[in-house]
């Protein structure tokens, strides 16, 4: 699940080119921004959150500098950019974001 919490006063236009990494996330894409994530949204931008944990079953790759997968600052934490979503290490497993 996500919350897609508007994001004021954002100026830049997000798009091919635009700067930022692009982070496809379901049946959008996401801009890494500023520490969190936007996406395009009637006309706006909104911050694109997940809201709970849901793990990631059977992941033997351990995540880290020099792992080969682009790495995603999220917040307090960095995501791994794997197999078309972001993985987010939790205790002893990872998360899908």
């Amino acid at each position: 699940m996500s919350s897609h919490p508007e994001h004021a006063d954002h100026g830049h236009v997000h798009g091919e080119g635009c700067g930022h990494v692009a982070v496809p996330h379901g049946d959008h894409v996401d801009y890494v921004h500023d520490g969190h994530l936007h996406r395009a949204h009637d006309g706006h931008f909104d911050e694109c959150e997940t809201t709970g944990h849901l793990q990631h079953e059977g992941h033997e790759h351990v995540h880290g500098e020099g792992c080969g997968h682009v790495a995603v600052p999220h917040g307090d934490h960095v995501d791994y950019l794997h197999d078309g979503h972001r993985h987010a290490a939790h205790g002893d497993h990872y998360d899908d974001h």
